[in-house]
C-alpha cells in the first residue's frame, strides 16, 4: 500500500469559470490557471503520482506547454488514472478538502465525488469531498486551495515477485 498527499491552490480572476471537482459553480470568479484550473482535481492527480512514485502534474503537464490551455482537469485525471494502472497500482481510497472562503460549495460535494469516481474507476463510497473555509485566516477570498490524500493498492512488480507480495 501507498499513500499519497496532493496540495494545490489558484488565485481567483474575473472571466474565469470555477469548477471544482469537475462541476461548474456559479460564481463572479473562477480560479486562474493554464488549464480549466480545477484545484481540487489537481490535488487529487498529485496525491496519485506522488503514491505511486511518478513526480506531479507539473513534470507530466507542464504550464508552458499549449495542449494544456484551458483541457478539463478531469481528462488530466483520466491520463494520471492510467500511468498509475500501468505502474501496478489501483486506488483505494481519496478523501479531499476545498479550502474556500466563497462560494459555499456543500450542495455541489456530491456530484463533485461522482466525479472523482467516476474518472478513478472507483466506487463512490471510496471518495471523500469535504470543504472548510479557514474561518478567515487562510486564503481568504483571494483563493482556493485543496488538499487529497490518497491510498493505493499493488505496484511495485519486482518488490512483489522477490518477496512474495
Amino acid at each position: 500500500m501507498k499513500i499519497g498527499h496532493g496540495y494545490d491552490v489558484h488565485l481567483f480572476a474575473e472571466n474565469r469559470k470555477l469548477i471544482l471537482g469537475g462541476v461548474e459553480i456559479p460564481s463572479e470568479k473562477g480560479l486562474l490557471g493554464h488549464s480549466d484550473a480545477d484545484v481540487l482535481i489537481h490535488a487529487v492527480m498529485d496525491a496519485l503520482l506522488g503514491a505511486a512514485g511518478l513526480g506531479d502534474i507539473g513534470r507530466h503537464f507542464p504550464d508552458n506547454d499549449q495542449q494544456y490551455r484551458d483541457i478539463s482537469s478531469l481528462e488530466l485525471l483520466d491520463r494520471v488514472i492510467d500511468m498509475i494502472g500501468k505502474a501496478g497500482y489501483t486506488v483505494s481510497n481519496i478523501d479531499c478538502t476545498v479550502v474556500m472562503l466563497k462560494p459555499k460549495i456543500a450542495e455541489y460535494i456530491p456530484q463533485m465525488e461522482e466525479n472523482i469516481a467516476k474518472h478513478c474507476k472507483i466506487d463512490l463510497r471510496q471518495v471523500n469531498v469535504k470543504a472548510t473555509t479557514e474561518e478567515g485566516v487562510g486564503l481568504g477570498e483571494k483563493a482556493a486551495g485543496a488538499h487529497a490524500v490518497c491510498l493505493l493498492n499493488g505496484g511495485d512488480m519486482l518488490f512483489g515477485a522477490l518477496f512474495g507480495a
